[in-house]
């Protein structure tokens, strides 16, 4: 909500035009960090806890039992060979990116 509120104090703005997704990214505490590709999960736990809720819009989740003082370099390997395993489809369904990679 930070962010729309701000888009929306911006006096610079003009009035009633559509907020873009490409704005409410420009307005996000940290608009220079890329969104995040991957999300480690440590301790089972599936919940975000309104974690970057934005950011992860199109990020692969791995979870795992590991509780996160105990996460080492081996869990981290886990986590890497997993993502690398998966087709990113940033919200298509796999039929549209099939399609996509036959055009």
């Amino acid at each position: 909500t930070d962010a729309i509120n701000k888009i929306l104090s911006d006096e610079k703005r003009e009035a009633g035009k559509t907020v873009t997704e490409e704005e409410v990214a420009k307005y996000m505490y940290r608009p220079d960090i890329p969104d995040p590709e991957l999300v480690i999960r440590t301790s089972g736990e599936f919940r975000i806890s309104n974690f970057l809720l934005w950011e992860i819009a199109y990020s692969e989740f791995y979870v795992t039992n590991v509780y996160w003082p105990d996460f080492d370099e081996q869990d981290l390997q886990k986590a890497i060979v997993s993502f690398q395993s998966r087709q990113r489809r940033f919200g298509k369904t796999e039929k549209q990116v099939e399609e996509n990679e036959n055009n």
